[in-house]
């Protein structure tokens, strides 16, 4: 049953008057955390410290490298008999990221999905189609949990088998679809070929996109394709996952959700608050969260509060649509790569110099990388070796990045050159 009208109707300073109260609840919460102990003695801090809002900007940042340091559980704020699931980010090359989750703390995450789905229109009755990938990845359960919440229909088809996707979307009247943007292009293409007109065979309305980077235009015609209206989504497994912002029917920024954050926006070069409304890196803070809450957590994602009121009558902040990253992070099919997990990789073979190229391209509707790597001076030109070479290289990368590459192994000298920092990095991606 839905019951959150309350917490979405709140008023600027009820939902700043709710804030304080978890804020300090959520700091004195952060003590049972070796981490977190440690950082406030360092910096001479005490909870009775956060007296305001403002105040929090006296707690020190915290970053992906810390959940990395202290991997991995550290960070947490509960003993670990009192967690019921985790999360991780996917790498061998160095620690992941793990979060830690109580049974509440899921309970909340699928209250917050269903919030974001209720919004949109979605209701017990509609049918929800899910073609995202489950276990760590935090889209596939976190949108099921909410969905269920709300009390639809689900349907866990995981992602990929994209006639077996179109099977379920006809055959059981699926309403709403869950996708990232490539695939959902993906989908309108293998359906046309099938003779299936969404707008006629199917019962689609809500389309449910994100996890990857996509331009308005990209969305539009997404909607044109499909007969549907779709709607942007932002989470981090860090925030938990999906849920975390989410846009209303009148399309124009995700709404986040203030009672479970508090949103900053920094300079990603000074960290100082940046005017209202410029852009620069998001800053969050957990405020209901039992054992793993996180203060002040750099997301590194680009980003501004749109200015103004939102016709839809909630009062909570609207983040604009994601702009990029102050770090070198690639999302690709909605994972999360470094080039410094590849990197790893290609250094590990001895017939491979140092000098490689990412390329990523928009193939057939869906995102697409090709690696370039040039070979050393010792090694020949022996056909059958190249290709086992380059299967084997494809096989360790795809075990790391869970995303297949086209591996190119090209000769010495071949890849470009540039004065200064390499570029290793090209992103041709059409964003229609």
């Amino acid at each position: 049953m839905y019951l959150h009208k309350e917490l979405e109707t709140m008023s600027r300073p009820e939902i700043e008057k709710l804030q304080l109260e978890r804020l300090q609840a959520t700091v004195k919460h952060c003590m049972n955390s070796p981490f977190y102990k440690k950082r406030f003695e360092e910096n001479n801090l005490s909870p009775d410290d956060i007296k305001t809002l403002d105040d929090l900007r006296k707690i020190p940042f915290t970053t992906k490298q810390d959940l990395r340091d202290t991997y991995p559980f550290g960070i947490a704020s509960v003993p670990l008999e009192k967690c019921t699931r985790l999360h991780s980010s996917s790498g061998t090359t160095g620690n992941p990221t793990v979060i830690l989750h109580t049974e509440k703390d899921l309970q909340e995450w699928a209250k917050a999905v269903a919030r974001c789905l209720h919004m949109v229109g979605l209701r017990p009755g509609d049918v929800f189609q899910n073609s995202s990938g489950y276990g760590m990845f935090t889209g596939g359960l976190g949108f099921q949990y909410g969905a269920e919440h709300l009390g639809m229909l689900t349907v866990p088809a995981a992602a990929g088998n994209t006639k077996r996707q179109i099977k379920f979307i006809t055959d059981f009247g699926t309403t709403a679809l869950h996708a990232i943007p490539s695939y959902a292009s993906r989908l309108y293409e293998v359906m046309e070929e099938m003779g299936i007109d969404p707008r006629k065979d199917t019962k689609l309305k809500t389309l449910v996109i994100g996890a990857e980077p996509h331009s308005e235009e990209q969305r539009r015609r997404i909607e044109e394709m499909l007969g549907v209206k779709a709607y942007n989504s932002f989470g981090m497994s860090e925030m938990c996952g999906p849920g975390v912002a989410f846009e209303c029917t009148e399309q124009n920024g995700l709404h986040i959700w203030e009672d479970y954050y508090i949103v900053e926006i920094v300079d990603p070069d000074t960290l100082e608050p940046v005017a209202e409304g410029e852009v620069g890196e998001l800053v969050l803070t957990t405020l209901n969260r039992e054992a793993m809450p996180l203060l002040r957590y750099r997301t590194r994602d680009l980003t501004r509060v749109l200015p103004g009121e939102c016709p839809c009558g909630r009062h909570h902040k609207r983040l604009d649509r994601m702009k990029g990253r102050s770090d070198d992070m690639i999302i690709l099919k909605g994972v999360n790569i470094f080039p410094i997990q590849i990197e790893t990789i290609l250094l590990q073979f001895k017939e491979l110099s140092t000098d490689y190229l990412i390329t990523l391209e928009t193939k057939d509707s869906n995102d697409d990388m090709t690696i370039d790597v040039e070979l050393n001076d010792m090694f020949t030109d022996d056909y059958g070796r190249l290709q086992s070479l380059a299967k084997e290289i494809t096989r360790q990368i795809k075990d790391e990045i869970l995303v297949t590459p086209h591996v190119r192994l090209v000769s010495k000298g071949s890849l470009p050159k540039s004065e200064g920092k390499a570029v290793r990095v090209k992103d041709l991606r059409k964003t229609f």
